[in-house]
C-alpha cells in the first residue's frame, strides 16, 4: 500500500477537483443560463487536471528520492489513471444527480433550441447519465494513458 500511497492521495485530489470544478460551473451559469457556453469552458478543465499529474508525478520523484526514471513516471500516472477511472463514475453520479440533477434537461433543451440536434429524441439520447458515464470513464482512460506517456519525459531525472 505503501507502493501506491502517492497516487491515491492525488486520486483523491482529482476526484475532489472535478467535484469542486463542476460545482463552481454549477453556480456560475454554465449549467442553466450560459449552457451554450458550457462545453468550451470545460475544456478548461484540461489544465488543472495535466498539473494534478504534473504534480503527482513530481511528489513520487520526490517520494524516491529526487530521482524519477521515465518507467517509474509512466507506471505512477498509469496507477493514477487506473484509480481516476475507477472513481469517474462516482465523481459522474455526484454531478449528475447532486451538484447539478437538471444539467441533461437543460443541455437537452438549450442543443434543441440552438440548432445542435434536430429534435428533441436526438438530444435525449446523447444528454443523458447513462451516455456521460461511458464518456466520463472512456475520457479518464484516454487522456490518463496520454497523460502518463508524457509527462513522465519532463519529469524524468536527467542522469
Amino acid at each position: 500500500m505503501n507502493k501506491v500511497k502517492t497516487e491515491l492521495k492525488w486520486t483523491g485530489i482529482y476526484f475532489l477537483l472535478i467535484l469542486v470544478w463542476m460545482f463552481l460551473e454549477r453556480i456560475s451559469g454554465l449549467h442553466d443560463e450560459h449552457i451554450a457556453l458550457h462545453p468550451l469552458v470545460t475544456m478548461f478543465f484540461l489544465i488543472p487536471a495535466i498539473a494534478v499529474y504534473v504534480l503527482a508525478i513530481r511528489d513520487k520523484k520526490r517520494q524516491l528520492g529526487g530521482q524519477l526514471t521515465y518507467k517509474e513516471g509512466l507506471i505512477s500516472g498509469l496507477i493514477l489513471t487506473l484509480g481516476i477511472t475507477i472513481l469517474s463514475p462516482v465523481a459522474q453520479w455526484v454531478i449528475s444527480y447532486i451538484i447539478t440533477p437538471d444539467f441533461f434537461t437543460n443541455a437537452i433543451s438549450a442543443s434543441v433550441e440552438l440548432g445542435y440536434y434536430a429534435n428533441t429524441e436526438e438530444a435525449e439520447a446523447y444528454f443523458n447519465f447513462e451516455n456521460y458515464l461511458k464518456q466520463s470513464v472512456q475520457g479518464s482512460l484516454m487522456f490518463g494513458v496520454i497523460k502518463s506517456l508524457i509527462i513522465p519525459l519532463f519529469l524524468r531525472s536527467k542522469n
